[in-house]
Parts: structure tokens; C-alpha cells; sequence
């Protein structure tokens, strides 16, 4: 069984999206990835999926997901996107503080994209080895 990952930020419509959308990608059919939002946004912000639609990832079938504890278990690995979220128990949460993009346009998002592209390949690659 592939291993899981789950990105989680506050609204999930830009850090884990774009965390997501990379690892996806990134992964194939090696490790199932998540995504969800302590409080979820009614979308994906449309600049994270034109950054995406950058590099060739279709994301537009996205729907921010609220956080619960059954998809915090269903996880081997959680990757908190900001210091401080409030999470249920896990006995491996990782925390990379990113800014939170609400508001950028595409040119802003993406130097985050490429910052989070390489964490997110180093993630996958160590999952793999498991």
C-alpha cells in the first residue's frame, strides 16, 4: 500500500494546494496525497492553479476539504504549511512555515510554487524509500 501524505494549511485554496498539486505529480501512483484546510475556503485560489497549469498540473477539480481526525489517521506523514494550526494527534507532523498567499497574483505565487516544488520532491523521494 502506498504511503499518504496530507498538506494542511488554514484554507486550503493556496499553500496546500500547490503542496498537493506538486506531489501528485511528483509521486504518480507511489504515494496518495492529501489535502485539507483547518477552515476551507469555497475554492482553490484560481492564481495556485494557474501557477500549476504552469508546469502542466491540473488541479481545477480541487475543492477546499475541512481537516477532521480521520483524515489526519488516514496519513502517514502531515505537513503543517503554518506554524501554530490547531491538529489532532499525529505521531509525525513535519511544520513548513510558508507565507500565505491569498492576494498574490501568479508572479507572486510563483517563487513559493518553486520553494515548495523541491521540499515537496524530497518528501515524495523519502516516502518511496519506506
Amino acid at each position: 500500500m502506498a504511503p499518504t501524505v496530507l498538506f494542511v494549511c488554514v484554507h486550503n485554496a493556496g499553500r496546500s494546494q500547490l503542496a498537493a498539486g506538486l506531489a501528485a505529480a511528483h509521486a504518480g501512483d507511489d504515494v496518495r496525497v492529501l489535502s485539507a484546510g483547518t477552515a476551507p475556503d469555497a475554492r482553490v485560489s484560481p492564481e495556485a492553479l494557474a501557477s500549476l497549469a504552469e508546469l502542466g498540473i491540473d488541479r481545477s477539480d480541487q475543492v477546499p476539504t475541512l481537516l477532521t481526525p480521520e483524515t489526519m489517521a488516514a496519513a502517514d506523514v502531515v505537513v503543517a504549511l503554518k506554524p501554530g494550526l490547531d491538529l489532532p494527534d499525529h505521531p509525525d507532523v513535519r511544520t513548513w512555515p510558508l507565507p500565505d498567499p491569498a492576494g498574490w497574483d501568479v508572479d507572486g505565487i510563483r517563487p513559493l510554487r518553486d520553494h515548495l516544488r523541491s521540499r515537496v520532491a524530497e518528501l515524495v523521494d523519502e516516502l518511496r524509500s519506506r
